[in-house]
């Protein structure tokens, strides 16, 4: 697999932020070697987010976040910035833009204390060198540069290359829960809703990481678990299933066997398992007319039988015996807001960096509004919490 192959969500996410007219754009394409962004003399020409994904040496594989100017005006403008401040959450590595003939301005002033609350690294990138008949002295995170000449691009790049190094994460999805030579069972499901000719990318990314981890693996669907199990000579260490197919699977899994599903160790690879589990108390609490958000972080065309918008909902009222009322989001949309819910139920967030995933979680938790996954709720709401956590005892301690 080549660097550009890496998924969006895998890549360190760059975003470049400032002022309108202060060569954002510029920078951007001189940064990138290509014309990502579109560039004029004309103030505010950047109107909404332009995101890239490609490969950046001496980085690697990245996302580059172009933002519109925050000083841009008008109610239309003042929905730029509010988009632009959003993409703040799924920002790896900030890059300021800014007139390096000029004072930082009082928007210029409140990003930089964005950044430091958010414990966001950042560089400030001092533009249009090329114009200053003087340069006073700098700070170190600050760096004189020219997109029109060229000046100092390398030395940016290498700047944000040395935060990169800190921000890459060395979570893993599976490989530190086995032995080399143990064996999983990866339990697929073949539906309606399942992608023809491919699947999903937790299954993909799984199946990767228990290959480089010199383990062995065997798919099957959830009919098949039972014969696929005994025929084996040495029982596996693991079976993992899709969320959906749960309360079969821990049927037909000998108690003696490891049991978890795709999206409870997404649960801890991109996001916080510990909150997500905690959240998972909040289904039986359920009361009539309670509001509960059903959010995924894709965009994707729903079957007539769509595991948010249909199973999710008789899941929970068969479980809590209440009839709540429903909002849905997909995508990048997640409300800033999230008060006025009892529950927030949120798929695995496979399309989603894990800084953004952490972002919602703690934005949910932090206005006291508790927040799950779908395989942590299937799972609780089959009675198999516990057993598909004891792969994870530290969790289950919690739970105790």
């Amino acid at each position: 697999m080549s660097l550009n192959d890496v998924v969006s969500a895998e890549r360190l996410h760059i975003g470049f932020f400032g002022m309108r007219n202060a060569g954002k754009s510029s920078l951007v394409n001189a940064v990138t070697g290509q014309n990502l962004s579109v560039v004029s003399d004309v103030r505010g020409t950047t109107t909404d987010p332009v995101k890239k994904a490609m490969e950046l040496l001496p980085i690697g594989p990245v996302v580059i976040i172009d933002t519109p100017g925050l000083d841009d005006k008008g109610e239309l403008g003042e929905k730029r910035v509010q988009k632009a401040k959003e993409f703040l959450s799924k920002t790896d590595i900030a890059v300021l833009v800014a007139d390096c003939r000029t004072d930082f301005s009082v928007e210029d002033k409140k990003l930089i204390r964005l950044f430091e609350e958010k414990q966001l690294p950042y560089i400030i990138a001092l533009n249009k060198a090329d114009l200053l008949e003087k340069r006073p002295g700098i700070g170190e995170r600050e760096i004189y540069v020219s997109a029109k000449t060229g000046e100092n691009i390398t030395q940016l790049k290498e700047k944000i290359g040395a935060f990169a190094k800190g921000v890459k994460s060395d979570k893993c999805i599976v490989a530190d829960l086995l032995e080399t030579g143990d064996t999983a069972i990866l339990v697929v499901p073949v539906d309606e809703a399942a992608p023809k000719g491919r699947l999903i990318l937790p299954q993909q990314q799984t199946i990767r990481e228990l290959l480089d981890a010199h383990c062995s693996l065997i798919c099957c669907q959830p009919e098949e678990l039972k014969n696929t199990i005994a025929m084996l000579s040495h029982k596996p260490k693991l079976v993992i299933t899709d969320s959906q197919a749960f309360e079969r699977v821990a049927a037909d899994t000998p108690k003696d066997i490891l049991l978890t599903s795709f999206s409870i160790l997404f649960a801890r690879y991109r996001g916080d398992l510990s909150a997500l589990v905690r959240g998972a108390a909040a289904l039986s609490k359920l009361r009539n007319g309670d509001k509960v958000l059903i959010s995924e972080g894709c965009t994707h065309h729903r079957q007539c039988n769509d595991i948010g918008t249909v199973k999710m909902p008789h899941w929970i009222e068969k479980f809590s015996g209440a009839k709540p009322v429903y909002s849905f989001t997909s995508g990048g949309d997640f409300p800033e807001d999230l008060s006025s819910y009892a529950l927030i139920v949120h798929c695995g967030g496979c399309m989603l960096n894990e800084k953004e995933m952490l972002h919602r979680i703690a934005k949910a938790t932090g206005q006291n509004v508790p927040i799950v996954n779908y395989g942590i709720a299937i799972a609780q709401m089959h009675g198999i919490l516990k057993r598909s956590l004891e792969v994870f005892p530290q969790i289950l301690a919690e739970l105790a």
